[in-house]
């Protein structure tokens, strides 16, 4: 086959796959703005929003085929859609649609704190990230991606990070897996550099298994004009008790020899999920616990529960939840993909804790009791060092 038969072949090829992946007319391009820009399934709602796909960093490019109420239509490659609020979108008519992007060189590595992954690639394309468990690992799926990496560099810096490979797992996505070296995922974050196209994940090591060691963040839930749920006879509301058993966690931690305990708030102070998601990145706490209280419409709803997202942070909640079933308690359950705002970050293994239903008498008489304070305190700082002990076996 002569030279100029394979640039025929090859402009044939090229026309083809820009048709291929041609997307529907009257779409625009735009890009990511604001606090937490992020990715929702469908157009389903409950009262914590639509089940959330992911989370994205500012500047992601987002291809808009619809618009529907608060929401645009987005999409992600040619079989995958994803929706997305208004607010977090910013059209950019300067961004030109292109027939396909490709990833480029890749490098692992670390460094004093971190492990590293980055991937150049030809446009800040969107992602999502799973965990998965047996082995423990993450997956990251880059859409619009067509891999045309032909290496890894991988250096010996790393001390998270066991292994690193992708699989094309459709024409325009591309699947990153990160093999890690100990069972429990210990947290992530995603991001594009600021200048270049280059998308890291940040993997966070595992830190020494003491709890005196761990670096504990406690969010007291709700706060200010947030009033939360109100007690069935008290009319106490759930912002003040949340505060209260927060304090008490974090003396009871400081007792227990922790010496790095952090409160998103610690006064009758209104912070929005934007305001506390940002002091908790600062702050990167190993750990983090939100404290609520439930409520129901029947008085004879009770138990204690706890709460995660993602699969690789809920044996911390596991862990919990079984030391608080030994106040006698009932079982009212470990909830799993919650969509709770601080479950959603993916940087720290977290777990919400419903300690009890305020609309319950016999509940609401215990919960107001300062001793049974103490006695929530001591289980949480229980379960948190049964997990880790879980760990080291």
């Amino acid at each position: 086959m002569n030279i100029r038969t394979l640039i025929t072949l090859f402009a044939l090829c090229t026309a083809t796959l820009a048709k291929a992946q041609q997307v529907p007319s009257g779409f625009w391009l735009g890009n990511t703005t604001g606090p937490l820009p992020h990715l929702t399934y469908g157009l389903g709602e409950d009262r914590l929003g639509g089940a959330k796909m992911t989370y994205l960093d500012s500047n992601v490019v987002m291809c808009v085929v619809d618009s529907t109420r608060d929401v645009y239509k987005i999409q992600l490659s040619k079989n995958h859609f994803a929706y997305a609020p208004k607010t977090t979108i910013r059209r950019n008519d300067s961004l030109r649609p292109q027939p396909y992007y490709l990833s480029e060189n890749w490098r692992v590595f670390g460094d004093s704190l971190y492990d590293y992954v980055t991937i150049n690639l030809t446009e800040k394309l969107p992602y999502r990230s799973i965990q998965q468990l047996s082995p423990s690992r993450l997956a990251v799926d880059i859409f619009g991606a067509t891999s045309n990496s032909n290496w890894i560099t991988q250096l010996k810096t790393t001390k998270e990070i066991k292994n690193v490979y992708y699989e094309q797992i459709e024409d325009d996505v591309l699947r990153v897996y990160i093999e890690l070296k100990h069972k429990q995922h210990w947290g992530h974050h995603i991001a594009y550099d600021t200048i270049a196209k280059r998308l890291e994940i940040r993997i966070k090591r595992q830190p020494p298994l003491n709890l005196a060691r761990l670096k504990i963040a406690i969010d007291p839930g709700h706060g200010g004009t947030n009033r939360g749920a109100e007690g069935g006879r008290s009319n106490i509301l759930e912002k003040t008790l949340t505060l209260q058993y927060a304090k008490v966690l974090k003396e009871t931690l400081e007792e227990a020899g922790v010496k790095h305990v952090f409160m998103t708030r610690t006064k009758d102070t209104t912070l929005s999920m934007a305001e506390r998601a940002a002091m908790l990145f600062k702050d990167d706490p190993d750990v983090l616990i939100s404290i609520h209280f439930n409520s129901a419409a029947s008085d004879t709803v009770s138990g204690t529960s706890t709460y995660y997202r993602y699969i690789g942070f809920r044996p911390l909640s596991t862990a919990i939840l079984d030391e608080l079933l030994e106040l006698n308690l009932k079982n009212y359950g470990n909830v799993g993909s919650f969509n709770f705002g601080l479950n959603g970050p993916t940087e720290y293994p977290n777990a919400l804790v419903e300690v009890g239903f305020l609309s319950n008498r016999e509940e609401e008489k215990r919960i107001l009791d300062p001793n049974f304070r103490k006695r929530v305190a001591a289980r949480i700082t229980k379960g948190i060092r049964s997990w880790l002990l879980s760990l080291q076996q």
